[in-house]
């Protein structure tokens, strides 16, 4: 059997610190090329993989400010549709732009919904429900609007993980630095605990940091770290009292959640989106 897998290319893949998408891709493609199917990855020329490599452009737009990203992503899904016929199965993962292309191939479509930006790109995925297959990466995620083949929450690789027992002993913030994922909240929560927080991953609003995050910083009792890459993010995980997640939006899946918990590390999330689904209460977390 042969696989196309569509890697979106903000990042590379698998990425060096952020990309969730493309994290999920990797393990994956990889995992399938372990068990001797035969796998063509859809990435950026510098993506790393056991499986055939296919790219038009050498690094991802995040990463170079002179790409045009529309122009690169229509140039990335249609190298793969135009050669569908060659494959026996598509798996995309590149959110509902590919859907529009699917017209070209007669191969069958899978598309992974990494959660909806807005509801205003549903209705892409109407026009083309039944004619792709969808897969949800959690209930909550699910639109009761479309029709899935499976809910399939996302998987790690459990070798990059450390499980520590013994309680840490500062909290922790660990994703995009932006208003749904509720840096400022970590801040206030540390504020009236008196905890230490660490404060991990890119900026994403960068107005939100100057004025929510940064005035807070003191290099001793709210430290911002940066992005961290996936050695660094054992040791932060690990190493945690606990991972706050005050998230102010649905959230689709949450991969760091399941990485903290991976590491022994309990999560301290508001009960939104998936939560409930991947959080124990009173067990791995609350």
């Amino acid at each position: 059997m042969k696989i196309a897998m569509l890697s979106p290319i903000a990042w590379r893949t698998p990425p060096r610190h952020y990309g969730p998408w493309e994290n999920v891709v990797s393990l994956l493609t990889e995992g399938l090329v372990a068990r001797g199917v035969d796998v063509t990855l859809f990435a950026t020329g510098e993506s790393q993989t056991q499986g055939r490599l296919k790219s038009v452009c050498a690094k991802g737009y995040e990463e170079d400010a002179e790409m045009l990203p529309k122009v690169w992503e229509c140039l990335h899904i249609s190298e793969l549709f135009e050669q569908g016929e060659a494959f026996d199965l598509i798996h995309n993962h590149f959110d509902y732009l590919p859907l529009t292309y699917s017209g070209m191939t007669a191969t069958p479509i899978v598309t992974t919904i990494h959660g909806f930006s807005s509801p205003k790109i549903l209705p892409v995925y109407k026009k083309y429900n039944g004619k792709c297959f969808y897969v949800a990466i959690s209930e909550a995620d699910k639109s009761p609007e479309l029709d899935y083949a499976a809910v399939i929450h996302h998987g790690i690789d459990l070798g990059r993980f450390t499980f520590r027992p013994d309680q840490g002993d500062y909290l922790l913030f660990f994703g995009r630095i932006h208003p749904e994922k509720g840096a400022a909240e970590c801040i206030e929560v540390a504020r009236r605990t008196g905890m230490k927080l660490i404060m991990a991953g890119i900026i994403q609003d960068q107005a939100y940091f100057d004025t929510k995050v940064r005035p807070y910083l003191d290099d001793d009792h709210i430290v911002y770290v940066g992005s961290a890459g996936p050695e660094k993010r054992d040791e932060l995980l690990g190493g945690a009292y606990a991972l706050l997640h005050p998230i102010g939006f649905d959230e689709p899946f949450g991969l760091s959640v399941v990485e903290s918990m991976a590491c022994g590390t309990p999560v301290v999330a508001f009960s939104r989106g998936s939560m409930s689904e991947i959080i124990a209460h009173g067990e791995t977390g609350f």
